[in-house]
This record gives structure tokens, sequence and C-alpha cells, in this order.
């Protein structure tokens, strides 16, 4: 049995018991992690494919800890002109450790009520960082207001281009 799910723009193909490195989430040490984005369960008797997320299935994960993934080198470099810059990065990771897979608020694998929420621990759901709108300008014009932006230069270019080029013509 398994399942694949999203987590931090990536997919990942999880088993219970599985471990799991995945982008750094808000959450705490030794908290378990309630994950609604899965794509696809599978077990020995069914496939269920979500469109685009399978209904009422989720995944339980427990963050072992947080740490730093592998070191890579970024290197840029322009022939010719004595430019090169070297950096390194490190992202920040989480590791989990794959709990249990859930459908309709049953185990896959015991096929009862998962043992976490039994016994009281807390079950977290990590949410996406919201996206900030765009701050309206001071004393712009804005659409709402029936001013559109009009992009006046480069019609009156092409214009008087084409101006100049209809008398040069005749």
């Amino acid at each position: 049995m398994f399942a694949v799910i999203r987590s931090g723009g990536r997919q990942f193909k999880v088993e219970v018991g599985e471990t799991l490195e995945v982008n750094r989430l808000p959450v705490q040490e030794g908290t378990q992690i309630r994950i609604s984005d899965v794509l696809l369960l599978s077990d020995a008797d069914r496939t269920l494919i979500g469109r685009p997320l399978v209904e009422n299935a989720a995944v339980l994960a427990t963050v072992k800890q947080h740490a730093r993934g592998e070191k890579i080198v970024v290197f840029k470099y322009k022939p010719k002109k004595r430019y090169r810059r070297r950096r390194g990065h490190r992202q920040e990771i989480s590791i989990l450790t794959i709990d249990d897979i859930l459908l309709d608020g049953v185990s896959l694998v015991t096929g009862q009520a998962p043992a976490a929420t039994e016994q009281g621990a807390s079950v977290v759901e990590p949410t996406a960082q919201p996206v900030a709108e765009q701050p309206e300008t001071a004393g712009g014009t804005s659409e709402e207001e029936g001013q559109a932006r009009t992009r006046r230069r480069r019609r009156v270019r092409s214009q008087e281009g084409e101006a100049s080029q209809a008398s040069s013509e005749e």
C-alpha cells in the first residue's frame, strides 16, 4: 500500500514506516502532522486517483527533526570577462516518518481509526504561506475607477513612424 502526496511543490511516493525529506515545515519537532494533499492512493484491492486530490484521504506523519540538506555549489561564470562567483547553498529540510495512511478517517493498514488521534496527540495540518496581495499604489490610477493604463509612448512612436514612412513614399 502506498500514497502519492504533494509537499513543497514536489510529489513523493510514501509508504507506512518510510522516512522522507521535505522542504522545511512550520511545525515543531515531534509533532504529528496531517498531509491532506494526497494525489493517489493504492492498496491491494483498489487504486484511487485524485482529480486533483483524493477526497477524504490523508497521510499522518511525524516530524522527527529539522535539518539542512547537502551543500550544493552555485558557480556563475562568464568567459573572457573575468567574472566568477562561487556560492554555496544548503536547503532547510524537515525529516518526516510516515505513520499512517487514512481514507475516510479509517487507517488502510489496520482498518480502524488512527491510534494517534485516540491517544490525543496533536495533529497539525501544515498550511501554505498566504500570498501577499499587491498593494495599491498611492495616487496611481486603478482599473476599478475606469481608468486603464495605456502605453501611449509606443503607440505614438509607431504612429509617427508610419506617418513618416507614408509621407516619404508620396
